[in-house]
């Protein structure tokens, strides 16, 4: 009995993944489903930001589906919290709550995406092919292809990230977190740049509420949000600036009640 390869395409709904499915469905490529995997803060709070998720939902699961692409979403048992509040269960660290992820060595990624991502793999029959978001210009990552089981169809289709950027503007697929970053990731996200947390403090209050709450639980093994600060450093830096633009604003703002600017005192109400 022939078991007829599979082909699957791996999606964050950022652009290149889109843009692999869209140039799939354009040039008859094969195409079984499209898998994503969405990292959760907790049971109930999503880790993508929040305008990429209601993008995802509400817009690009939608879009892809009615284009006949079978989506498959998977979630981890474990969580951004649960991983957080776990304890040390060996070591001179022992009975320590583990507190936020390393730099380079993120648990999250490992528990929270990655596990699920190969539990799924090991259901495909042998040879399935992946389409991986690799553009033309990403040179370095298209070299680390697995021959054969991987594929770029932006390659393919000699589509640089700028192309794939316009394909999805142009199809309405592109996610509005583009207004404020150059790439996807968790809100919680230790290598967030420095735009990306300002978005999430000025915008979602409550998300930002919630990473300082974890910052102040006691007894972790470690108070760094990333390699040189904690979350509340962050929080305060923040909250200065904002002090000093409104100081800045107030100085440039005429007093009410006083002499309008360019008015002559004696002139006639």
């Amino acid at each position: 009995m022939t078991i007829s390869r599979k082909y699957i395409a791996s999606v964050s709904f950022g652009k290149d993944s889109l843009a692999t499915i869209l140039l799939a469905k354009e040039h008859g490529e094969p195409l079984d489903e499209a898998v994503y995997c969405e990292v959760m803060f907790d049971k109930d709070i999503s880790g993508e930001v929040p305008e990429h998720r209601d993008f995802i939902y509400n817009t690009a699961i939608p879009a892809l589906e009615r284009m006949g692409v079978k989506i498959i979403v998977l979630r981890s048992k474990k969580t951004y919290v649960d991983l957080f509040t776990g304890r040390v269960t060996r070591g001179p660290k022992k009975g320590m709550v583990r507190s936020f992820p390393l730099c380079g060595k993120c648990a999250v990624q490992r528990d929270c995406k990655v596990q699920p991502i190969q539990r799924y793999q090991k259901t495909l029959p042998p040879g399935t092919v992946q389409y991986v978001g690799i553009a033309r210009d990403e040179q370095e990552r298209l070299l680390r292809l697995k021959d054969g089981q991987q594929v770029s169809l932006l390659a393919k289709y000699n589509f640089t990230e700028r192309d794939a950027w316009e394909f999805c503007r142009k199809a309405g697929l592109l996610s509005p977190v583009y207004e404020f970053t150059d790439w996807g990731g968790c809100w919680f996200c230790p290598n967030a740049k420095r735009a990306e947390l300002r978005h999430l403090y000025d915008h979602h209050p409550e998300l930002w509420a919630r990473m300082l709450a974890l910052q102040a639980i006691p007894g972790k093994t470690t108070e760094k949000f990333n390699r040189t600060q904690k979350f509340s450093d962050i929080d305060a830096m923040f909250r200065q600036e904002d002090s000093w633009q409104a100081a800045s604003q107030n100085k440039h703002t005429p007093a009410s009640g006083g002499l309008s600017k360019g008015r002559p005192p004696d002139a006639a109400a």
